[in-house]
């Protein structure tokens, strides 16, 4: 049985993690036949959104892995703990928190900074030639750790996103929802999920089960 790493940005689509993307994800490691072991930051979000309204709620702070562990029920480690040595590959939902919480993609672009211990991780999967399965925002977070490399990977049809993608330089491919990019010299997986808005939950499913299955096949 292969087992693969879960990063989680926190919990819910405008400071942390998507809730469905994440979830679906779960759901699709098990489907696989694979086991899984959730890991987050354990440091205070960027900031924290009111979901309701879209509007940052001003003074309140709340912290990444105790929010990551409303989705993971509790079954969830601080990513210091995660030994790459230990996994067969990883996988990382979107949500606004990886662009905000994991790195400053959301407001540097290509030219943004990366978390060090995230930055570690995932360069050190990618050293190992272990997958790397990236959903929605989250390739972005792939391409400023090893965009260097060239790897080929997908954000949607965003041009103005892709474009600072490819400034990391990393090779964008556009993609629909329901698929995913695969990139089988490096080990990349990537599909767009919620960066098209509009996705159906059935969309979700589709590529983020195929994203899966393909980092499972590729462990």
């Amino acid at each position: 049985m292969k087992k693969i790493a879960v990063i989680l940005s926190g919990c819910g689509s405008l400071d942390g993690a998507e809730i469905r993307e994440s979830v679906l994800a779960l759901l699709a490691l098990e489907q696989a036949g694979a086991s899984y072991k959730i890991f987050a930051l354990n440091q205070d979000q960027y900031h924290v959104m009111n979901h309701l309204t879209g509007q940052e709620s001003i003074g309140e702070k709340r912290n990444i892995l105790q929010e990551a562990a409303r989705i993971a029920r509790g079954a969830i480690e601080d990513i210091a703990n995660l030994n790459c040595d230990q996994f067969d590959g990883v996988v990382i939902p979107g949500g606004y928190g990886v662009a905000k919480n994991l790195c400053s993609f959301a407001f540097a672009g290509s030219q943004a900074a990366v978390n060090e211990q995230v930055l570690a991780k995932i360069r050190q999967f990618k050293q190992q030639r272990k997958p790397i399965g990236a959903i929605c925002i989250a390739p972005a977070l792939v391409a400023l750790a090893v965009g260097s490399d060239k790897p080929t990977l997908t954000i949607g049809t965003d041009s103005d996103v892709a474009k600072q993608i490819e400034n990391t330089g990393a090779i964008h491919q556009p993609c629909v929802s329901a698929e995913c990019v695969v990139d089988s010299e490096h080990k990349i997986v990537s599909s767009p999920a919620y960066m098209h808005g509009d996705a159906t939950l059935l969309e979700l499913y589709s590529g983020i089960t195929k994203l899966v299955k393909k980092v499972v096949e590729l462990a």
